[in-house]
This record gives C-alpha cells, structure tokens and sequence, in this order.
C-alpha cells in the first residue's frame, strides 16, 4: 500500500468515526430529551431543500434561497434552541418529498407542527392544505375560507411566509384573474410545481 492509498483510508476512517460519534450524539440527545428540533437537506429537482420536523410534525421546509444558518435561527428562537442535524429523523417526510416528485404521490402523510405560524396566517395555511393536489384556488377563497372574505392581501402575505411549502402546497393559490401571483421560492419553482401536478400547462 503507498502513501496516498494510507492517507485515504485514515480519512475514510476518520469520516466513519465522526459520522458514528455524530449519530451517537444525536441518539444521546434524543434520549435525554434534549432534541426538539431535527433537521437534514435533501435534493430536489427545485435544488436543495432543508427539512425539519419536531416530535409534533414537519415544522419547516426551506428551499436553498434562504441561508440554513437563518432557518434554524428561526427555528432556535421561535421553536426550541435544541435543534440538531439529524437525517434519520427526517426519513418519512425526505421519502414523501421524493415520492411527490416522482409523481408517486399526490397526498402528503407527514403531520405538520404550526409552531411558525400564528392567527389569521394559519387559519389561510391551514385552508391552503386542503386543497386537492392538481387543483387551484384563489387569495380570495383562501381569505374566505380563514374567515376573512376581504382581506385578499393579507392571505397573499400569508401565504408568501408560509413556513412548510410544497406539503401546505401555497403554490395552488393563484390571482382570481388566474396570474400566478407571488411565490416565495420564485415563479419559476411555482411553475413548476404546477406543471408537475398537471394544473398548468408546459
């Protein structure tokens, strides 16, 4: 064996033994009760995204736009402070994630945690996860359906810091005229969305 050939291996076996201390820490911490909050990144055909869920539910999926160091300061500050990267935690909703853009699935399982999300916001989200995958609505509707028929505006805002996007799908809301409107991740990734679920055309 040569030099670099040894060299290689002792990183391999460095990498091994972080990843089992790392897994180690994040069981101790589990058990302990010390672990609210468990994240992991995923690819997507819409790049990167950040999942984190909590005992309760999928708490946050951020797309690769918002800096991961600002996702979970959000987290720490208006969620649980103990927050760690743990992907095992995050399988069953990284699984649907992919199964939904793989077109083998329309309905989300995962329950969601409405930790981020207060008043007249999770009252708009929480009629926006009732709407049927390849369907559409409006701000309008999603107003209504919060109880407020004329504040529009205010589900629009809503909807553009919704802090679970894809599985409380907020790209099915569009302008009552059927323009896109807004969309927190880029009209490029609601397009795409949409296209995805058949409700617009390619």
């Amino acid at each position: 064996m040569n030099e670099l050939d040894q060299r290689l291996r002792q990183a391999e076996a460095a990498n091994l033994d972080r990843e089992r201390l790392s897994a180690g820490l994040v069981r101790g911490a589990a058990q302990a009760g010390l672990l609210d909050v468990a994240y992991a990144p995923m690819d997507s055909p819409l790049g990167e995204l950040l999942v984190a869920v909590t005992p309760r539910g999928l708490v946050r999926v951020a797309y690769e736009t918002e800096p991961t160091d600002d996702v979970l300061a959000e987290i720490a500050d208006r969620v649980s402070a103990r927050v760690l990267r743990a992907p095992e935690r995050t399988d069953a909703v990284r699984r649907e994630l992919a199964d939904y853009f793989a077109r083998d699935r329309r309905r989300f399982e995962t329950p969601v945690d409405w930790s981020l999300v207060r008043g007249f916001a999770r009252g708009v989200l929480a009629a926006t996860a009732d709407v049927p995958y390849g369907r559409v609505t409006t701000y309008g509707e999603m107003a209504a359906a919060a109880g407020s028929p004329r504040a529009a505006r205010a589900a629009g805002n809503a909807l553009g810091s919704n802090p679970i996007p894809i599985v409380v799908p907020c790209h099915r809301v569009l302008h009552a005229g059927g323009g896109l409107g807004g969309y927190a991740g880029g009209l490029d990734r609601k397009r795409y969305l949409l296209e995805l679920e058949g409700s617009l055309s390619a």
